[in-house]
């Protein structure tokens, strides 16, 4: 794959993700103009992530019966319908509406994921997978710097027509630029994709990956989902802008880790993994000072976003490996612990610092980090002490 079509591919997941989390550093503003309590804002955030995880379970196994190439086209033009009814909506209910909607199809990162795996050789997966991938990170962080200078500019529905528009003119290039896939076998069924999809929780290696991913995303949403509130309360009182420019901070430690991928296909996954939860966990303890200081949260942000991308990269890696088969689908189940996981975080956060301030929502977002760590060591440990279920492929260790 070319270095153009890998670009092209990480804008479209940045694209799509970004419609799912740019009411982040606008969650005051846009509560208050819909009339949403402030203890609930956070389900602004939480109903896109609801949304995709519904997305997830319908839409993704698609990928391995259709055109990988025609789903992304379609996929992302429904989402820009529902961008298009956000920007428009007068009450509550029916920017929920359009944001449900918008995290429904949002699952194009997913079978955009998979099309970037299936069509490239294997000792360049990791690579592709990374660099696609980085622009998942990318779309939610970018989204922040991008979200907050357009809501001071033009309002908080402004951010919404924009992302409508770029994603029906990608909709279009995908259709102009991508080859279809050429695929050896026939595609499985529709059925048996989503029932496939079903047996995948009982496995050892995706039970794991998913794991890891759920309290790993709970752990980046609790941060980015609930980052705006202090920072527009005093001490210091930021504008939209002045909030968003903190997703640059995120954005440099998130692609400081797109070599993550290369680390996989070299064989380093799980060594990788391990030391990237440790520094999750310790990233709080700078994060957790956003009171006294800006910059140690600022530190604390590029560690975090680097161990979230590092870990991240290296579950997709592993799994792709492990069941090279059935791409879309095990993409696609792995990511409805990262939505779940998300979801969680959104919503808990908002609530938390409500109740008991931002060391509150520090502790939660540790604490989710620690819990991915344990799932991690037990599964080290399940390895050692008996064979249990053998990895379909070495990478899929870690």
């Amino acid at each position: 794959m070319d270095v153009w079509r890998r670009l092209l591919l990480a804008v479209v997941c940045g694209v799509a993700v970004a419609s799912i989390y740019a009411a982040q550093p606008v969650l005051e503003p846009m509560g208050r103009d819909l009339g949403v309590p402030a203890e609930l804002t956070g389900w602004i955030v939480a109903v896109g992530q609801l949304g995709y995880l519904a997305g997830l379970v319908l839409l993704v196994p698609l990928g391995d019966v259709a055109d990988r190439r025609r789903l992304i086209a379609a996929h992302l033009a429904i989402t820009a319908m529902g961008m298009f009814l956000t920007a428009s909506a007068s009450a509550a209910w029916v920017a929920f509406a359009g944001l449900a909607a918008a995290g429904l199809f949002a699952v194009v990162v997913q079978t955009t994921v998979a099309y970037a795996a299936s069509v490239s050789p294997p000792a360049e997966r990791g690579r592709n997978i990374g660099v696609v991938t980085s622009g998942v990170v990318a779309g939610i962080l970018g989204a922040r710097v991008v979200t907050g200078t357009l809501a001071e500019a033009w309002g908080w529905r402004s951010v919404y027509a924009v992302l409508a528009v770029l994603s029906l003119g990608l909709a279009a290039l995908v259709l102009v630029a991508l080859p279809s896939e050429e695929r050896l076998d026939p595609p499985a069924g529709y059925g048996q994709a989503v029932a496939s999809l079903g047996g995948l929780f009982g496995q050892r290696v995706f039970l794991t990956r998913g794991l890891i991913a759920f309290f790993l995303f709970a752990s980046f949403g609790t941060l980015w989902s609930g980052l705006s509130l202090p920072l527009a309360n005093p001490p210091w009182q930021l504008s939209e802008s002045r909030i968003g420019l903190f997703g640059i901070a995120g954005l440099a430690g998130a692609l400081g880790a797109a070599r993550a991928g290369r680390w996989a296909d070299a064989g380093r996954a799980a060594p990788v993994t391990g030391l990237a939860l440790a520094l999750l966990i310790l990233s709080w303890a700078a994060i957790g000072q956003l009171p006294w200081s800006l910059w140690l949260l600022i530190a604390g942000i590029v560690v975090l976003d680097f161990a979230v991308q590092a870990v991240h990269v290296s579950n997709q890696h592993q799994l792709t490996t492990a069941y090279p088969d059935r791409v879309s689908s095990v993409l696609g189940g792995y990511m409805v612990f990262y939505s779940l996981g998300s979801a969680l975080g959104a919503a808990a956060t908002t609530a938390v610092f409500t109740a008991y301030g931002w060391t509150g929502s520090s502790l939660l977002g540790a604490g989710c980090a620690a819990c991915a760590l344990a799932v991690r060591a037990a599964d080290r440990r399940l390895l050692r002490v008996g064979p249990g279920e053998r990895p379909a492929r070495d990478g899929a260790r870690g």
